[in-house]
């Protein structure tokens, strides 16, 4: 009798602690979702530019404030990069799935995933050279293999995951300009919601060149930091079966910065050739391997057009079933192209926060929350970025001189529900419904809902429409 006393006393004790566990959990789970739903009780959206800037020797990283309410509503971290010809971005990682937009120059891409073979060898192969070198297989020359190098160029969108140590190397005789966004709230990060990036050589420095208030310059110099400085350098040493010295070289402080100069001539190394790199494939999911993905795509290809309207311009897409690596990421992009005075219809995205940038031209935007509120009302023009959140209504208007951007998304498969054209909200609805919402005659519900039935995301202006 005292044992099953015992044991009743056991299993209430044990029901009591799990019901307080999952009453704990509850809650923990109902103040997460409540301080996310207050980090999108957003009164006003502006088009922003960076407020802060480091200055490296090789080039320029521009920052935005990921602090500011919009921001923090879609959690993201936006960030522009401008890398001098001849210039090193130096490898690092971060936690958090990035996509980048390449809007002017061109250069070389290097990424390390981990678990995959240095499938490039520095002995001449077919459809193999040396990049920067005048041949490939000199005497003495030694051997060198590597994973895949990418040749990027403006236009190009490309795919930068989580965890994945990556460098870019400017080739060419311009500036390359690198605008990025990284989604912090992106399950591959762990941490919490901060733009961080952990660099294996470089990183900033006490006397680094910053601006910003003197928490922001702290705030960056927390940001880009070399892991190796903090090292024992004869743990090191040991690891590396390299000499101390050669440690100290690693760990000591760069001041150079995120971006170096490449000293002497070009940097040589093996990829494969242009023509046969760039040449156009279509993917059904089954030729790629996570070691061989594709990580970039032409965004710009007025021929690939997911959406065209001779009147008003076209929009290219790149979302997960074009790219495979987006699978991973649950990010995509989408490069729109407005002709003057055109319209991108009102709309919503169901399930994708929207970072635009401005890459050309300007425009009138509106953003509708859904208190019924205006919180973006202004002209946007070339260098501004913007959010749109999830399930707010936008649309905007291209200035005379039409209007260019590229929107990066929180899905790797974003849903728009356009309010206008023959896919819209209002066409899948009955006369009737509109007419009795809206206090309209039938011929006017009629009017809402078939007079654009031609036409879908992009309108001409009037002008073009009634001629």
């Amino acid at each position: 009798m005292a044992k099953i006393l015992s044991l009743i006393a056991i299993f209430f004790l044990v029901s009591t602690a799990l019901a307080q566990t999952h009453q704990r959990g509850q809650q923990t789970q109902q103040q997460v979702r409540l301080q996310e739903a207050r980090q999108c009780r957003i009164e006003q959206l502006t088009a922003s530019q960076p407020n802060q800037r480091i200055e490296s020797e090789g080039g320029v990283t521009e920052l935005w404030n990921e602090y500011e309410d919009q921001f923090q509503c879609a959690g993201v971290a936006p960030m522009r990069n401008v890398i001098q010809p001849n210039s090193l971005s130096l490898p690092n990682f971060s936690p958090s799935p990035r996509l980048v937009y390449i809007q002017q120059g061109q250069g070389l891409l290097g990424l390390s995933q981990p678990g995959c073979a240095e499938t490039y060898h520095s002995s001449q192969q077919p459809g193999l050279r040396r990049e920067g070198s005048q041949e490939a297989g000199r005497q003495g020359e030694q051997r060198d293999q590597h994973q895949k190098v990418h040749r990027i160029r403006q236009g190009d969108i490309v795919a930068l995951p989580a965890g994945v140590a990556h460098w870019c190397y400017n080739d060419g005789n311009e500036e390359l300009v690198a605008v990025s966004v990284t989604d912090l709230n992106n399950n591959a990060n762990q941490l919490e919601q901060k733009f961080r990036s952990f660099y294996l050589a470089g990183g900033q420095t006490q006397r680094s060149s910053l601006q910003g208030s003197p928490r922001q310059q702290q705030q960056q110099r927390e940001t880009f930091q070399n892991v190796f400085r903090a090292f024992d350098e004869n743990l090191m040493a040991e690891a590396f079966n390299i000499p101390v010295e050669v440690v100290r070289r690693m760990q000591q402080e760069d001041e150079r910065g995120l971006i170096v100069r490449v000293r002497g001539e070009e940097m040589r190394m093996i990829r494969p050739e242009e023509e046969q790199e760039y040449e156009s494939r279509r993917y059904n999911g089954l030729e790629e391997t996570y070691c061989n993905l594709k990580i970039r795509q032409y965004l710009d290809n007025p021929r690939e057009a997911d959406i065209y309207s001779k009147q008003a311009g076209r929009i290219n897409i790149v979302n997960s079933q074009k790219l495979q690596i987006l699978n991973y990421m649950d990010m995509s992009a989408e490069k729109g192209n407005l002709y003057p005075n055109a319209m991108h219809a009102p709309h919503w995205t169901m399930n994708a926060h929207s970072v635009f940038y401005v890459t050309r031209g300007e425009a009138h935007v509106q953003v509708v929350g859904s208190n019924g509120q205006t919180v973006l009302d202004n002209r946007v023009n070339q260098g501004d970025l913007f959010v749109v959140p999830q399930h707010f209504v936008s649309t905007i208007r291209a200035g005379n001189n039409g209007f260019e951007y590229v929107a990066f998304k929180t899905s790797g498969q974003p849903m728009k529900s356009p309010l206008v054209g023959y896919t819209s909200a209002f066409k899948a609805m009955p006369i009737q419904v509109l007419a009795n919402s809206f206090q309209i005659s039938t011929q006017e519900a009629q009017n809402l809902k078939y007079n654009r039935e031609h036409q879908t995301m992009l309108l001409p202006p009037r002008a073009v429409r009634s001629s």
